[in-house]
């Protein structure tokens, strides 16, 4: 065996170990989600058992225990432990609220002959930088629009959504992939699609993330969403592993994406969506004295949805 992979076998091994070791000090019951306030026991707040199948705004233990933090103007952003069964013992949950009102928007398109987008490539005026939409080897999945010029075709699905973002700054979201009243419309400044789908509506849980076979429901993997809530303002969320070990943080190991959704709806998304996650998943924003705070990724990236204060 080489050294590299000898000290990536040995890394993985400590990891793993870690994780059943977080088991003992943060236990979840099978099918739970659990959060640990600062200072507070931890706290069952979704079970897999009694899942809702719609969000409807209400307070839950998890949106009360994120203690929301002043970023650059239009943003907020919060940091909690979140646990779960197996390779979830151990997260760390980020969010990021934006107002659209308060912010400029853009998508950077960041491919070349391969993907080339870093956090690095973000300007230093952004106020928060994040992948955006799913990735297909080196391609997004799906239509993307930028500087209303459409540089990719809609993708087909009924688990998919779309972003789009007007001229004046306004931003739409669509669920399902019917943009036939969408695409070639000059009020379209740039637009971006994703999946799988997380809510749609007002808050409900698509069927297929209830069960069936369209999507597998038991694959674990550090996620990244982005949704809506009822006050229009856009929701981030991201999971990494939150171990005391070197890269650990960089292990893809997280939810499920009916955990994900949980968690989106919990947070008061009406609509979400999955962003591409895994070793892609990366997001920087400042606080409100300007330090950035980052969660980089471990590859390039085609696609980046950043936004700038609003002058």
């Amino acid at each position: 065996m080489s050294r590299s992979r000898l000290r990536w076998a040995v890394g993985t091994t400590a990891i793993l170990a870690a994780v059943l070791l977080a088991a003992a000090a943060f236990p979840a019951g099978d099918g739970d989600l659990l959060i640990r306030p600062e200072g507070h026991p931890a706290i069952a707040w979704w079970r897999a058992a009694s899942a809702p199948t719609r969000w409807d705004g209400r307070k839950t233990p998890l949106a009360d225990a994120v203690a929301w933090r002043p970023g650059a103007v239009g943003v907020e952003w919060g940091e909690l432990q979140l646990g779960g069964p197996g390779e979830a013992r151990a997260l760390r949950l980020i969010v990021v609220r934006l107002d659209p009102a308060k912010s400029d928007l853009s998508l950077a398109w960041g491919l070349g002959t391969r993907p080339r987008w870093l956090l690095d490539n973000a300007p230093a005026s952004a106020a928060l930088a994040v992948n955006a939409g799913m990735f297909v080897d080196a391609l997004p999945w799906g239509w993307v629009v930028i500087g209303g010029r459409e540089r990719l075709t809609p993708g087909h699905g009924s688990l998919s959504s779309a972003l789009v973002v007007r001229r004046d700054g306004t931003v739409a979201w669509i669920d399902g992939d019917d943009l036939s009243s969408w695409r070639g419309n000059p009020d379209v400044a740039f637009a971006f699609q994703s999946y799988p789908t997380l809510l749609v509506g007002d808050g409900e849980v698509p069927s297929a993330l209830q069960g069936g076979e369209t999507i597998n429901l038991s694959h674990r993997d550090a996620r990244m969403a982005l949704g809506i809530d009822r006050q229009g303002r856009l929701l981030l969320a991201l999971t990494r592993l939150d171990l005391e070990l070197p890269g650990a943080d960089r292990v893809p190991l997280g939810v499920t994406v009916p955990e994900m959704a949980a968690v989106m709806g919990a947070l008061g998304a009406r609509q979400a969506v999955s962003l591409d996650g895994g070793i892609s998943a990366q997001l920087m924003l400042r606080d409100a004295e300007g330090e950035a705070h980052r969660w980089p990724g471990l590859r390039r990236v085609p696609l980046a949805l950043v936004a700038t204060p609003r002058r």
